[in-house]
């Protein structure tokens, strides 16, 4: 596997591309949530993701700085494209350590969605509000401290 991180300015077409069709397929398709998944907080994202040995997106999350979607940093569109072989796990911990050495985060938000949220405990968050509905699925916030 390969990791990319790339702000948005650096993105290809085709790599945005392929992040948002691998994004619009899980979110909105497959989750049978409709919103508006494309949204301007891409602009002052770090994405990331991990690539197969034939390139192909395997695992993608982004990781925003402060006071773009919360008052901390944040990690969103979290995406494993094969799921129970630890991809997730890796790439939420490839997202935490570019949150801290790329950007200085000390404290990193999440909206997750509530049946995952022993998947986010175990890479040490915990949850911090309560449930809410986004998008007709059931979500908490948590944070991250180090």
């Amino acid at each position: 596997m390969n990791l990319t991180v790339k702000p948005f300015d650096e993105l290809t077409l085709e790599e945005y591309h392929e992040l948002l069709v691998l994004r619009c397929a899980v979110f909105v398709v497959e989750q049978q949530s409709p919103y508006q998944e494309v949204d301007d907080s891409d602009k002052d994202a770090l994405h990331i993701w991990l690539a197969d040995d034939e390139g192909a997106i395997a695992a993608y999350a982004r990781v925003l700085p402060p006071a773009v979607t919360h008052p901390t940093h944040s990690i969103g569109r979290v995406i494993a494209v094969k799921r129970g072989v630890g991809l997730g796990k890796r790439i939420m911990e490839e997202a935490i350590r570019v949150a801290q050495k790329e950007m200085g985060a000390q404290t990193i938000t999440i909206e997750a969605q509530v049946q995952a949220r022993g998947f986010y405990e175990k890479l040490g968050f915990v949850q911090t509000s309560d449930e809410f509905d986004d998008a007709g699925i059931p979500h908490i916030e948590m944070q991250w401290k180090a």
